[in-house]
């Protein structure tokens, strides 16, 4: 995965180590915890947490920074993540879906008893002169929802986030509507909530594992140049709908109130060098979609983190900066831009900006 500053596309993945995805990741808002080694599953819990069972929530090691049950412990904690993969280097890396705003489609290719054709697309009556001669895996119920809705098959969708795994599957990866509604996970063989066979989807109470993360069965390897999930079509989120899976609306928001002003920079080297990376986190509030808000906020974010280490700016002034600019162009995701900020601000303060003229 590229570090801060590099271009979007991945790195090799055989250079790659899981803890650089892990800050890639968090760089992008999507919290991330520790996969046991060589596997998809999440690592065991901290060698001190209770073993009485108990609540996620309730867990005392969750509060003091441990990587206990899963996706709970997922941060964007540039500290915590390298002090987790620097205890455990070999730890896979798993993405909390619902925290990140993800609804990844995992397309299995497993061997299967095919079912019924009642229940290849839940809820979708195919009739009996339809064709399913040689329909194997989940890769064919998706192209087949695909057709009856007359859409592009996601599994060939060259605009998102895909990512082949080491048993043959896909995992579509999309970013979340801003719209409130949050969609639950599912399995494709579930006889309640599924979008179609072996079409599993990960998204609120589920994780997905990581680009570039390396497994005993191999590597899970970007697909073309992409490597950021594209807005959720229209259409797949009517599926989720009408299958079941959106699970409710957040609470109605209230007007939203004028942006605040960004301060204004004051003359020094460091505002100057600062000002225009802020101007394009802002202008981002112009566009809905596809104006790169995260990789922008990101970019001032590591850029001011620089500058802070290097005694230009307090941290306090940088955040304060930042903030604005972020509530000014999506006053709606507070709580994800400021995971983006806190994250590339620490990956900052590893390189300081040395800069002529400091005041």
């Amino acid at each position: 995965m590229p570090r801060h500053g590099e271009s979007r596309k991945a790195a090799p993945a055989e250079s790659v180590s899981p803890l650089d995805v892990a800050l890639w990741c968090a760089a992008r808002g999507w919290p991330v915890h520790p996969l046991a080694p060589g596997r998809k599953t999440p690592a065991a819990n901290c060698d001190t947490c209770p073993p009485a069972a108990h609540p996620p929530q309730g867990c005392p090691c969750l509060a003091d920074g441990a990587w206990c049950h899963g996706f709970h412990a997922a941060t964007t904690e540039h500290a915590r993540l390298s002090a987790w993969w620097g205890t455990q280097p070999a730890f896979g890396v798993g993405v909390s879906c619902g925290p990140a705003g993800l609804v990844v489609l995992d397309v299995d290719a497993h061997s299967a008893q095919v079912p019924d054709r009642t229940r290849l697309l839940p809820g979708i009556e195919i009739h009996e002169q339809v064709n399913l001669e040689g329909l194997a895996s989940g890769f064919d119920t998706l192209a087949l929802l695909a057709a009856f809705r007359k859409q592009e098959n996601p599994a060939e969708d060259g605009t998102t986030l895909r990512v082949r795994t080491p048993s043959g599957g896909l995992h579509i990866w999309y970013q979340a509507p801003p719209s409130g509604i949050r969609y639950r996970s599912s399995t494709g063989s579930s006889p309640k909530v599924a979008l179609a066979w072996q079409v599993d989807v990960r998204a609120t109470g589920g994780y997905i594992v990581a680009p570039a993360t390396r497994t005993t069965a191999g590597t899970y390897v970007p697909v073309g140049s992409v490597r950021l999930p594209a807005p959720l079509p229209e259409w797949l989120a009517a599926e989720l709908r009408r299958t079941g899976h959106a699970v409710a609306d957040k609470p109605a928001r209230p007007p939203v109130p004028a942006p605040r002003r960004v301060s204004k920079p004051d003359g020094t080297a460091a505002h100057r060098l600062l000002e225009p990376l802020l101007s394009e986190v802002e202008g981002c509030g112009a566009v809905a979609h596809g104006a790169s808000f995260t990789e922008k906020l990101n970019r001032a974010a590591y850029t001011a983190g620089g500058l802070v280490s290097a005694g230009h700016l307090t941290d306090a002034q940088a955040r304060e900066l930042l903030t604005a600019a972020a509530d000014a162009a999506r006053p709606h995701q507070s709580h994800r831009s400021l995971a983006v900020i806190t994250s590339a601000l620490s990956a900052g303060l590893s390189r300081p900006l040395h800069l002529k003229g400091r005041t």
